[in-house]
């Protein structure tokens, strides 16, 4: 898959709507699209199914997820012109399936840290996972899903450890099944993200600032 499908006026056509939306103040979070107004991924597609990257983009789906999470994460201010910058740094024609594994490994690296014994190794077993894709050498999905497994128990344990009753419960019923379709790959990144509780809750602005920066340096070699 090559980005922007190697035609620069896809890339034109979905810079200028983004800048449409920037210059009416139609960039906001905590909706997709809705009456004329949405996040990051809303924005762009008009639209909330993360799969339209690939097909009218030529983006990966969990590209699309990645942008996701950091645009809700960012402060306000950061936040409204991180959809343009995405977009503005990607180029015609790359392939970026190597975006996903070195993402993925500099934040669970960096969740690391704000996780106990259990979530470290469950971290470090996903970690390990993405390290191999990078060689070319695909985990299967059983060890995907083995992997997303052990992080979930391992995010869960240290949530009801903490009290926080409400999000354990969730994450049990959510059971990690990907928000990014069937990519298990994906529910496991995003079972040891919370494992770490680094992102989703607890690293605050700091974090997403320089996830945003990571990601804007991915997507543009």
């Amino acid at each position: 898959m090559l980005t922007f499908h190697n035609n620069p006026s896809i890339k034109e056509k979905y810079l200028a709507r983004l800048r449409a939306h920037a210059a009416a103040d139609r960039i906001i979070k905590g909706k997709y699209w809705e009456n004329g107004k949405g996040c990051a991924v809303g924005c762009t597609i008009e639209g909330d199914d993360h799969k339209r990257y690939e097909t009218e983009l030529g983006i990966p789906e969990s590209i699309a997820w990645l942008e996701d999470r950091i645009f809700e994460g960012l402060p306000n201010d950061l936040a409204m012109t991180f959809p343009l910058r995405f977009l503005e740094a990607i180029p015609v024609g790359a392939d970026l399936s190597d975006v996903v594994p070195s993402m993925m490994i500099y934040v669970l690296t960096d969740c690391r840290i704000h996780a106990d014994r259990a979530g470290q190794d469950a971290i470090d077993t996903v970690i390990a996972l993405y390290r191999r894709r990078l060689t070319g050498a695909e985990p299967t999905e059983e060890e995907w899903a083995a992997a997303a497994g052990y992080a979930g128990d391992a995010a869960r344990a240290a949530w009801a450890a903490a009290g926080n009753a409400a999000r354990a419960a969730w994450a049990a019923a959510a059971g990690y099944a990907g928000d990014a379709g069937d990519d298990a790959a994906w529910a496991a990144a995003r079972a040891a993200w919370a494992a770490g509780d680094a992102a989703w809750a607890a690293a605050g602005d700091a974090a997403y600032i320089r996830y945003s920066e990571e990601l804007i340096r991915l997507i543009s070699q």
